[in-house]
């Protein structure tokens, strides 16, 4: 009897520890889905006005595969990559651009696109679009994991990055001094 008292205080600490830790964990996900909503509306509200053609939520529309990464545009464009060949049925390679309601930008046209999957993108001030992912081209041309894009989705061939990197690039972020900086599993 003793034993099961000297334990009733550290059960009562661990049970007050589980309790904080479901409360934090709940905050952390409903902060996460407020953080990465596209428009402000009534939490949990569905957003009806977005909706990529896709009616009766069947197969083939929206992208044909993953999207892994999203950037909100100013104009409320959201530009898109990830590891998908189409959006809607039309041919986009690893990167497209929709519409605030969900529809594809046609104004975005990136040709044959990147030859691999887009992991990351940054808007620049500019409207240009600097991608890093796993590919080694963009619109058959040599880009090594890293490359610009124009605000129309073409390749910025002003944008050199030499070589490129040697593995995927995974993170990107811009310095206020328009340097780009690139993190991943590459060496060089």
């Amino acid at each position: 009897m003793k034993k099961l008292l000297t334990l009733t205080p550290a059960i009562q600490r661990i049970q007050r520890a589980t309790k904080t830790s479901r409360v934090h964990i709940l905050f952390f996900i409903v902060t996460l889905m407020f953080a990465f909503s596209v428009k402000a509306q009534t939490p949990g509200a569905l957003d009806t006005s977005f909706n990529p053609t896709d009616v009766g939520f069947g197969f083939g529309d929206g992208v044909n595969g993953s999207i892994i990464t999203t950037t909100l545009q100013p104009d409320g464009k959201v530009l898109i990559g990830g590891f998908f060949t189409r959006y809607n049925g039309i041919f986009r390679n690893y990167i497209a651009r929709v519409n605030a309601d969900g529809t594809l930008d046609n104004t975005f046209n990136p040709g044959t696109g990147a030859s691999s999957t887009v992991g990351t993108l940054a808007l620049q001030p500019d409207g240009k679009v600097i991608i890093g992912g796993s590919f080694t081209t963009y619109n058959g041309t040599s880009r090594n994991r890293i490359a610009r894009l124009n605000a129309d989705g073409t390749l910025d061939n002003t944008f050199n990055p030499g070589t490129g990197a040697s593995g995927g690039v995974l993170s990107l972020a811009l310095q206020p001094d328009g340097k780009v900086l690139i993190g991943g599993a590459f060496t060089s």
